[in-house]
């Protein structure tokens, strides 16, 4: 199977040098791997329900008609309760800036985040444009205007 494939330019800034480049770490992974490029003498504490924008030290230039949507790593998430807090947050392809990850800790201890940890993961994604168009009314469906939790209720 021919696997779609898009090139992403990088900058690595100064407080990244000496950490590797994010690569997938499996022959199949969706994403590859940000790490945190924090100074090696000043580790992150999160603490309970505490949240903090921790840097990659990496600018990346996604190419037009793509987004970097920025997810959660679910070991951190199940052994301690960090996870990406606007998962996914997404990078537009227009944007020239560090890329940041948004960290909370959900869990019930500290959390220690130190430099080239493993912190986010990184997909490309192509994106579509969406045009609207006022209407008089939206066409009908089964579900009709069911909101939260209406077809996941056992009868």
């Amino acid at each position: 199977m021919t696997r779609a494939t898009i090139e992403i330019g990088v900058q690595r800034l100064a407080h990244a040098e000496g950490l590797p480049l994010p690569a997938y770490q499996s022959d199949e992974a969706a994403g590859f791997d940000l790490v945190a490029a924090l100074p090696e003498d000043a580790p992150l504490v999160l603490p309970p329900l505490g949240r903090a924008l921790v840097p990659t030290g990496l600018v990346l230039e996604i190419p037009p008609g793509h987004e970097g949507q920025v997810r959660p790593r679910s070991g951190l998430a199940l052994k301690h309760g960090v996870t990406v807090l606007n998962s996914p947050g997404t990078i537009d392809a227009d944007y020239r800036g560090e890329v940041k990850v948004i960290l909370v800790n959900l869990g019930a201890e500290p959390f220690t985040v130190r430099r080239g940890e493993r912190i986010a993961q990184f997909v490309a994604a192509e994106v579509t444009r969406t045009r609207l168009v006022v209407v008089e009314a939206v066409g009908e469906t089964g579900r009709g205007a069911g909101g939260f939790g209406s077809t996941g209720i056992a009868g």
